[in-house]
């Protein structure tokens, strides 16, 4: 009779084997936003906008340590980690920063009550159905997004000064029209202007309407980017505004009177919920002879400049 006492198929490991091990959730992370370091911790990092983490993480993000929750003697220990994310630092403070003062707004902090704190009779008011108590609008404080992405291409004046090789790369001449056409359009700071400007030229009546809704909600029509800069090494210019949801809810100042609510502007903003969580895109070209101004020994020029714009919005809950 053959000897089993070897065969792999009957051989019992005398190591015990450890069952319903649950990866370690991570606390905080560590990002390197080319060459700034950050530390954020899980939470801030789950009440970012959804649209602003596939930015950071195309690739999307772990959240747990299964390395850690399988070492020798489960590791008390959080070892640093370092994500290396291509993303604008100054942006992602801005964000950070729009976004943690929106909470201690809302919720208050230790010498500010907060507005929530104020609301708490709406949830016990008679006059509210089960239904309206349990819109999110009332409980949250809501933040909308709006993001855009910037393609530029300039056609430069046909005198030849300004081409690229055989290899598709531009000489001294057009890389300088690149940067000047970046330096016109990065001071161009108006949220509407591009958006009005192809409202009237297409007579595009649902652009108008995303207008006049965003302007009900919270932006006005002279604001201006929160952050934008030029990409680097590239043609592009990412912007970001954040504004928050004007709900109708009205809080009287010294608490005078009780929070009321304004049934017609929470209707509107109620319109909003249909981007939470659920980023919209919308894509335009724009063309314009724009003149750019000496700079230096290089005179001024006119160029044709298409703009390739790319909104994402999207409504936040903290």
């Amino acid at each position: 009779m053959a000897n089993l006492s070897n065969s792999p198929i009957t051989q019992v490991s005398q190591v015990p084997t450890h069952t319903n091990l649950q990866p370690q959730l991570l606390t905080r992370l560590f990002l390197d936003l080319r060459g700034r370091r950050f530390e954020v911790d899980r939470e801030t990092i789950m009440n970012l906008p959804e649209s602003v983490l596939l930015c950071l993480f195309p690739n999307g993000l772990v959240l747990s340590r299964q390395s850690i929750a399988l070492s020798d003697g489960g590791g008390d220990d959080e070892e640093e980690e370092v994500y290396g994310v291509d993303f604008d630092p100054d942006c992602f403070q801005f964000v950070l920063t729009f976004f943690r003062n929106a909470s201690d707004n809302f919720y208050g902090t230790a010498t500010n009550p907060g507005l929530f704190g104020a609301q708490q009779h709406l949830f016990e008011s008679p006059d509210f159905s089960p239904q309206t108590s349990q819109n999110p609008l009332l409980s949250k404080q809501a933040i909308i997004v709006l993001r855009e992405e910037l393609e530029y291409f300039s056609i430069p004046p046909k005198d030849g000064k300004a081409a690229t090789d055989h290899n598709g790369i531009a000489n001294d001449t057009m890389l300088d029209i690149k940067r000047r056409s970046g330096d016109y359009l990065i001071d161009k700071r108006n949220i509407f202007t591009a958006l009005q400007r192809n409202v009237n030229k297409e007579n595009n009546v649902a652009e108008q309407h995303l207008i006049d809704m965003l302007c009900m909600s919270g932006f006005d029509r002279e604001d201006e980017w929160g952050f934008r800069a030029l990409e680097p090494s590239r043609c592009c210019i990412s912007s970001i505004a954040l504004v928050l949801l004007k709900t109708g809810i009205i809080h009287h100042p010294n608490g005078e009177k009780q929070v009321e609510i304004d049934g017609a502007q929470m209707a509107t903003a109620q319109k909003l919920l249909l981007f939470w969580r659920k980023p919209a895109r919308k894509c335009w070209w724009d063309g314009l002879d724009i003149e750019l101004p000496a700079v230096g020994d290089q005179p001024s020029l006119t160029v044709k400049l298409w703009a390739r714009r790319v909104w994402t919005l999207e409504l936040s809950l903290v």
